[in-house]
């Protein structure tokens, strides 16, 4: 009875009861899976026999379904759109476990949300839109590598040569919009972009694209990136070819569709070979394992065309399904379709809607496909989180002769490499990126990338009109535009390898001095493609524009009124201040003091009497300011102190010296402006150069209040306002840039530079952002500074005859008692300590000798005043006279 009923129940006779469920459910001898592509297309042609190969294999192998066979239904939709979707519903009509296909991206849009009602998986490995993600189908599955990745790869293509734009040309579709949109997105994360979207139809004419790359030839860059089909992506080399744009200079970057018709149907023809030579283009990169070199000795004998990265994904989409209908059944799910009442409401009319069946455990068999983790001939078919395939990875190409060349390869954690992906996850190597490329035109000189566009319209260079230093910028009334700034400009772009047709366009009326500021931000509006002029580099002016490497270094200083100091009789009192000369004399005295005192005990040459002592005190102390002193220490703490003393005497001295020979030699001037500090701390009247950023900056800066700036235009009115000084409408000081300064001084003797240069600033000509001409031109700089001839064009504007007290320097600050206040604390504290040692000593040897004379002091005078006192003599008394007395007091003691 249990024989009979376990074979009714394997051949269905009778359900399983209850009793007798089971986690393994019962196998169907056939599984169905669907597959929808142009059989007839460049990727259907191969893979149909790819997945028929792959089908093969899997029904040969009794390990993998356990007898299980599995079946494809493969539906042609003859390269019409509508096919590619209505094939699809036709499969969900009958029991369609999953659907390979289809081909484009949004066909599979469209398919993905009616898949998702039924729940039934299609996976795509054409499908490379990467806006189809997770939470808006999530039965969608892609088994190749999304587009991202690639448009990630180009980026770094582009980063890697410096460019800085590219033009895009693609089809008006989901394919190459999103995927365009996404190279906007990683070139922007290297500060690059796309200066030029050229959408074509999504099957555009030979007339669409002539169109079309006449504009991309009159545009400024020359790295192109191509994302096209495999329809019309050749047509575009072939029109480019015959304009004459695959010529040196030009940069061209061809998806991974360009090497899809390579390994198709190599060898092309040699006219095709010839309009893309040079080309970059991206391959699926699949490791040279063992699996893959016999599948392709064995795709040799299966058919005459050629191999591509897809047929290798085709193959490995069918093992995927395989394995995870095996992970399926193992985990008891049950091949079983219901109608969706939904969609039974739709029954009736002649499309039969509700004919369309939900797979039961389409969720159970979802999660089998995700968990899949095999080494297919692509390498590791694992996905990750967000549904990509892990370790995604391209071939970088170089089309040269009758095929191609690698020149590395990029993988998504290391970026651009020479090694193949598998090898660096097992090295540290980070040297050299890309192998040299064959550019169109057959030169391996790495293109610059752009060029001026070819609209017959000159640059418009704004060079602000100014009316105050015409050796900077003179604008005269005929038009004509000459000055420093515009022979250095004219020099850089001389250096520079192509034409620059440009005009030069004044900025202001001549009268009024114009904003720098406001002429960068009309660069960057558009109305002048440069700037060039006394245009300082700050951060407010960077944040608008590109600037060129500076060619002048100007900072903000201050000038003011100057007067010679001429020799007088008491100029040896000018190297320190009133309260340095009082403290360096207290000092000396007290030092002389100090020695008296711990010397007076034992030295002969301290003692004597009171008039002696006092005049030898004196004479110790100055002495000591030229090491002349005759009195010698013989006491320890006094020779310390003397040590310590004549160290801060030899630095005093030196530091006199020297102040005192610069006042002698070298021309002083003197000026009650110190520099900016004193700016800071006065409420007198400032003067600054009208339209000028020396305003904000005074004012945002240093906190110095708006009323107290007064604007000035010319030198004339500079001159006027410093002459007048506040007391008549005057200014007390100017500050402006040192580069005018020094035009400013050339003749001006009575007025000078005071205090030191407080900011580091430059000249720089101004560009609109990411424009390549920056670079060029800062390049071009720095040779005219490597060979002179920048000084030269210097020297010519602005060297002029220097006035006769230029080379003279600002009165020198007189020394401080900050400078020396360590040393006179470092020799207090020794005289300090040293006074304090000798007392305790002196107390111990009072109460040590004179015992018996301190204890009958105590008993007949107890005032602390008498105490005091015989202390005094005791310490006032010699030494020898001292011990001479206490033997004497001994012996009568004695007797």
């Amino acid at each position: 009875m249990k024989w009979l009923l376990l074979l009714l129940v394997v051949c269905g006779a009778v359900p399983l009861q209850e009793g007798f469920t089971t986690n393994v459910s019962a196998r169907p001898q056939v599984v169905n899976i669907g597959s929808v592509f142009t059989f007839n297309s460049l990727i259907g042609r191969v893979i149909k026999v790819a997945m028929e190969t792959a089908i093969e294999d899997v029904n040969a192998n009794p390990s993998v379904l356990n007898n299980t066979k599995l079946r494809i239904i493969m539906h042609d939709t003859k390269f019409n759109g509508f096919m590619s979707i209505m094939e699809p519903l036709r499969f969900m009509e009958s029991e369609t476990v999953a659907i390979i296909g289809p081909q484009r991206s949004s066909s599979a849009r469209v398919v993905s949300h009616v898949a998702t009602e039924l729940k039934i998986p299609i996976l795509s490995f054409t499908a490379t839109d990467p806006t189809m993600s997770l939470l808006q189908f999530p039965y969608f599955i892609r088994t190749s590598q999304n587009d991202l990745f690639q448009m990630a790869a180009i980026a770094d293509i582009v980063h890697f040569y410096g460019w800085r734009e590219v033009i895009a040309i693609y089809g008006d579709d989901d394919y190459g919009q999103n995927g365009v949109a996404a190279l906007g997105d990683k070139l922007a994360e290297k500060r690059c972009r796309i200066s030029y979207k050229a959408a074509l139809p999504p099957e555009p004419t030979k007339e669409n694209i002539t169109n079309m790359l006449i504009k991309v030839a009159l545009s400024e860059s020359r790295i192109i990136v191509v994302h096209a089909s495999f329809i019309w992506g050749l047509e575009v080399f072939n029109v480019a070819q015959y304009l004459g744009m695959m010529s040196t200079g030009y940069v061209w970057i061809a998806t991974n569709w360009l090497s899809t018709i390579i390994d198709t149907d190599f060898p092309l023809p040699m006219d095709t070979m010839n309009n893309i030579q040079g080309v970059i283009a991206l391959r699926l990169h699949t490791p040279n394992s063992v699996m893959k070199k016999n599948f392709v000795q064995r795709w040799r004998k299966l058919t005459h065309v050629g191999l591509s990265t897809y047929g290798l994904y085709a193959y490995d989409t069918v093992w995927l399904l395989a394995h995870a209908i095996e992970d399926f059944f193992q985990r008891g799910g049950n091949v079983s379709f219901s109608r969706n009442p939904i969609i039974s409401e739709l029954r009736g009319g002649n499309l039969h809607l509700d004919a369309l069946k939900v797979f039961d455990g389409g969720n159970m068999f979802l999660e089998s496909i995700l968990q899949v983790d095999r080494i297919g001939l692509t390498g590791r078919m694992k996905f990750t989180k967000d549904r990509n395939l892990v370790n995604p990875a391209f071939d970088v190409l170089n089309v040269i002769g009758t095929g191609y060349r690698t020149i590395g390869y990029w993988c998504n954690h290391l970026g651009l490499s020479v090694m193949p992906p598998d090898e660096q996850r097992n090295t540290s190597f980070s040297g050299q990126k890309l192998h040299s490329v064959v550019w169109p035109g057959q030169t391996t000189q790495n293109p610059r990338g752009w060029v001026f566009s070819n609209n017959g319209r000159h640059l418009r260079i704004g060079v602000p009109n100014r009316n105050r230093f015409e050796e900077v910028i003179s604008v005269k009334s005929n038009g004509i535009i000459t000055g420093f700034c515009v022979d250095v400009f004219v020099a850089a772009l001389s250096l520079l390898p192509y034409a620059v047709p440009f005009e030069l366009v004044a900025f202001g009326n001549g009268h009024d001095n114009p904003s720098n500021s406001e002429l960068v931000r009309l660069i960057t509006a558009g109305v002048y493609d440069a700037g060039v002029g006394d245009i300082t580099i700050i951060t407010e002016r960077t944040k608008m524009a590109d600037f060129t490497q500076p060619y002048v270094e100007s900072g903000l200083v201050v000038v003011a009124p100057v007067r010679k100091l001429g020799s007088s009789a008491m100029a040896f009192l000018r190297p320190f201040t009133p309260q340095m000369w009082l403290i360096a004399a207290a000092s000396f005295l007290i030092v002389g003091a100090v020695i008296w005192f711990l010397e007076h005990k034992q030295n002969d040459e301290f003692r004597g009497p009171p008039r002696r002592q006092v005049m030898t005190t004196f004479w110790f102390s100055f002495s000591t300011l030229f090491f002349s002193h005759r009195e010698t220490t013989i006491t320890n703490l006094g020779r310390i102190v003397l040590l310590i003393w004549l160290f801060v005497v030899l630095i005093i001295n030196s530091s006199y010296t020297a102040s005192l020979t610069s006042i002698l030699t070298v021309h002083q001037l003197s000026s009650p402006i110190k520099g900016i500090e004193t700016l800071e701390t006065n409420n007198d009247p400032i003067g600054y150069p009208q339209g000028s950023f020396v305003r904000d900056y005074l004012v945002h800066e240093l906190g110095i209040h708006e009323s107290r700036l007064v604007p000035l235009q010319t030198p004339e009115e500079y001159d006027k306002a410093l002459r007048d000084w506040p007391g008549k409408g005057g200014v007390a000081a100017v500050v402006d840039e040192r580069a005018y300064i020094e035009l400013f001084l050339s003749n001006r003797c009575e007025f000078g530079i005071v205090g030191q240069e407080f900011t580091k600033n430059g000249w720089g000509f101004a560009f609109p952002r990411n424009s390549p001409l920056a670079v060029d031109v800062s390049t071009a700089i720095l040779q005219l500074s490597e060979n002179g001839d920048l000084q030269r064009i210097r020297d010519k504007w602005l060297l002029r005859k220097a006035c006769s007290l230029q080379g003279a320097e600002i009165e020198v600050d007189r020394l401080e008692l900050k400078s020396f206040w360590g040393l006179f604390v470092a020799c207090g504290l020794a005289c300090v300590l040293a006074l304090a040692v000798y007392i305790v000593l002196m107390i111990r040897q009072f109460g040590r000798r004179c015992p018996e004379e301190a204890d009958g002091a105590i008993r007949r005078r107890s005032s602390p005043s008498a105490r005091i006192h015989s202390f005094l003599s005791f310490v006032k008394e010699k030494e020898e006279d001292a011990k001479a007395r206490s033997s004497r007091e001994r012996q009568l003691e004695t007797i």
